[in-house]
Order: C-alpha cells, then sequence, then structure tokens
C-alpha cells in the first residue's frame, strides 16, 4: 500500500519548517547588520575631507573660469587667465591651511564655520 500525504506524520514537517525558519531569522539578521553598515552617515572626517576636496576643485575651477573670462571680454590670452587660476589654487590652499592649523577639539566647528 502506497504512503498518502495524509499519512506522514505531521511533527516531522514542523521540524524541518521550524529549522528554515531559524536559518531564515538568522540570515535576515545578518543582511540587517550588513545593511546598517551600508546606511551609515558620514562622519565629521569625511565631511572635512570633502570639504577640503571642494576647495581645490572650486579655486581651480572658479580661478579657470573668472580668468578665461576677463581674458576673453578684455582680450589678453594668458595673463587674466593664469593669474585667476593661481590666484583660486592659493585661495584653496589658504583655507585648507586654516582649517588644518586648528586645534584638533575646533575641526568640528571648522566645518560649521565658513565666515572665515
Amino acid at each position: 500500500m502506497a504512503v498518502n500525504e495524509s499519512d506522514r506524520d505531521p511533527l516531522e514537517e514542523d521540524v524541518r519548517v521550524s529549522s528554515l525558519e531559524e536559518r531564515l531569522e538568522t540570515a535576515q539578521n545578518r543582511e540587517r547588520v550588513k545593511a546598517k553598515h551600508l546606511n551609515r552617515e558620514p562622519d565629521e572626517n569625511q565631511q572635512l575631507g570633502m570639504r577640503v576636496l571642494s576647495y581645490l576643485i572650486g579655486g581651480v575651477v572658479v580661478g579657470f573660469g573668472l580668468g578665461w573670462l576677463l581674458d576673453n571680454q578684455f582680450g589678453t590670452s594668458p595673463l587674466f587667465l593664469l593669474s585667476a587660476f593661481f590666484l583660486g589654487i592659493g585661495t584653496a590652499f589658504w583655507r585648507i591651511y586654516k582649517i588644518s592649523s586648528q586645534p584638533v577639539n575646533d575641526i568640528g566647528t571648522a566645518i560649521a564655520d565658513d565666515e572665515d
């Protein structure tokens, strides 16, 4: 006689299902921990690094653009371009120097202070 599905012991399936639920819960917890690490907000060091990078890029781009516009306006080919370019780089380095010369405890205020 063949064994029907209804003739099986239901406890066997419950053990397998509970084992599956435990493994599923463990995997979900592991994924939550991974997602928590991936969704972290940038800390102060990352913010400061991004600020320094923006000063460098901004100084070069603004200096180059302003110098190019002035050269086109007055017809002086590389004069304003080079001077504004180096002025932008100098300004960027000066702002970075001001941030780096602050005491370590005050660097967090350098992120909020933009008036210096």
